[in-house]
């Protein structure tokens, strides 16, 4: 049982190495033509390390990732701890920084150059511990009204429910304005949403669309390693300010909730295929994003949101800085069901965001009590 159980760990471990591997090449991406010549692929390894999460070796030409991380984190706790060492390879092999301090001018620049966070090293809480183990979020008064807000969307009254969410999405939506007429300091984080994937389909990149343009999150699928596969996969990061992060993401994960237990109960004596799962939850989707617009739309009927835009200018330039290379994919044109759809979008239409239940496994999150670690931006 042991030996098998030592295979097992083996051949996972052996992954977890290859997808390093792809992640540094990745990486680079983000380096100029000239920069990404000159950094040569290290070694990798993974060992039972205490007191930090990783390290370079220039002697050995090695970065190496504590066991811990790679296998009880998510992988993108595991991104962000590699891309910190390969600052320090960048540093010494590159910037020809090994005389200097670990943490000095040259390392601080490789960071810059890498979009790696310096502060990943120690005792740093990974963003993935800070949301599990953090406690609840701060008890301001924005946060406290949108959680009772969200207790009253549960009435059953429909009347009541859609009141009540849309109380909570112009509180989030005064909350943005704010921040930008008065120029208030605010940092920025940037989580995964879901697992990263081989394939995606198209409702998951309309609900990356609904997120970005009603909750105040910028939006990307990028590139991420999937250790069950041993490819290269796409996930959707998100980006904002830590509130707005926190509510785009609760607001993810009872979406999807939503379309599952909306699909099963159509389907259940239907017998339809995944390709009208996808008609129906788009129709969802277009259903919800209607109902926000003309939300919307009443409260700028209000001179005070009529006045001001709500787009923020410093997290475009944190996007700009994290993202310098985009591009747009369109995928080929499907054929529908446009009754599918149809029904979809009436199902849309009653979807109320309110308080569920909160998960805190691993794969479980529904997480809006919780409070995910700052960077800056």
């Amino acid at each position: 049982m042991k030996q098998a159980t030592f295979h097992i760990q083996e051949n996972l471990e052996r992954r977890i190495l290859h997808g390093l591997s792809c992640e540094w090449d990745t990486a680079l991406w983000v380096l100029p033509p000239a920069l990404q010549e000159k950094m040569r692929k290290p070694l990798f390894g993974i060992r039972d390390i205490k007191n930090r999460w990783g390290y370079w070796s220039g002697r050995n030409r090695e970065i190496v990732l504590s066991r811990h991380l790679v296998l009880e984190h998510p992988w993108q706790a595991v991104r962000e701890v590699l891309r910190h060492e390969m600052a320090h390879q960048f540093a010494e092999e590159v910037l020809e920084g090994d005389s200097e301090p670990p943490h000095g001018h040259c390392f601080k620049k490789a960071c810059q150059q890498l979009r790696a966070d310096p502060a990943v090293s120690g005792s740093f809480r990974l963003l993935d511990e800070a949301a599990s183990k953090g406690g609840k979020i701060r008890e301001d008064r924005m946060m406290m009204r949108i959680r009772k807000l969200m207790s009253l969307a549960q009435s059953q009254n429909q009347h009541e429910a859609e009141a009540a969410m849309a109380k909570a999405h112009e509180l989030v939506e005064k909350y943005n304005i704010d921040l930008v007429r008065l120029d208030q300091d605010r940092n920025f984080v940037s989580i995964f949403l879901g697992e990263a994937l081989l394939r995606r389909f198209r409702e998951e990149h309309q609900l990356a669309v609904l997120l970005q343009q009603f909750y105040y999150v910028y939006g990307i699928w990028v590139s991420s390693y999937v250790v069950e596969k041993g490819k290269m996969g796409r996930v959707l990061e998100i980006s904002g300010t830590e509130k707005n992060v926190q509510i785009a993401s609760y607001v993810y994960d009872f979406v999807n909730r939503f379309i599952a237990a909306q699909w099963r109960e159509y389907n259940r004596d239907k017998g339809l295929n995944r390709y009208r799962r996808t008609d129906f939850a788009l129709g969802v989707l277009q259903g919800f994003s209607r109902k926000l617009e003309r939300q919307s739309q009443q409260r700028r009927s209000d001179k005070v949101y009529s006045l001001v835009e709500a787009e923020d200018p410093l997290l475009k330039q944190y996007t700009s800085y994290r993202y310098p290379h985009t591009r747009t994919n369109r995928g080929k044109p499907l054929r529908q069901s446009i009754r599918v759809r149809k029904d979809g979008e009436k199902a849309g239409k009653r979807l109320v965001i309110s308080k569920a239940i909160r998960h805190e496994g691993k794969n479980e999150r529904l997480l809006l009590e919780r409070r995910y670690g700052e960077s800056s931006g």
